[in-house]
């Protein structure tokens, strides 16, 4: 089916949209399988001097790292996308919240990054060939969750709360 340009275009920008949510629902359940389809096989990731090679290099070390990893939350903002033909650049910031423990120590961070992707439609599919990832900044805080000092819930302990893959809200409520 063929669509004006301007159908086309808003078609591609929700499809590439669709692509970095879907990375982000990944690396917060630790559904690598997320994470992995979000790349074309020979694609690069340039994890801002964490990491640079294959992409699918990365993905194992992710594969590793996420189902042992604490609670996440990635939130992507400020998406621009441009588009020229199959190929796609686009920028979005990553606001990243994740509860970590070291040394027997909770604690919580927040973090910004800045994504630029280069994408290219093949097969029919907007996925990632390059990816270079900026760190803007980061802040640590101590662990002190008391969910508005126990105005919003006493304790906290009734409350349904996320999880890795398979066992999170999401993948029981299709179930159900």
């Amino acid at each position: 089916m063929t669509h004006a340009p301007e159908i086309q275009a808003l078609l591609d920008r929700q499809a590439i949209t669709d692509v970095i949510n879907l990375y982000l629902r990944g690396a917060d359940r630790a559904e690598i399988a997320l994470i992995a389809d979000a790349y074309h096989p020979d694609a690069i990731e340039d994890h801002g001097g964490v990491y640079n090679g294959p992409a699918s290099d990365y993905v194992a070390l992710m594969a590793k790292m996420l189902p042992k990893g604490g609670i996440m939350n990635h939130i992507a903002t400020n998406i621009v996308i441009e588009l020229d033909g199959d190929t796609a650049h686009a920028e979005h910031y990553i606001l990243a919240f994740a509860r970590m423990k070291k040394d027997g120590e909770k604690f919580d961070t927040l973090t910004l990054a800045r994504a630029i992707d280069r994408f290219e439609r093949r097969d029919g599919a907007w996925k990632i060939a390059h990816r270079r990832l900026a760190w803007e900044w980061n802040h640590e805080m101590p662990f002190a969750e008391s969910w508005g000092r126990g105005m919003m819930f006493p304790e906290g302990t009734e409350l349904v709360r996320g999880a890795k893959h398979p066992n999170d809200v999401l993948y029981t409520a299709r179930a159900a």
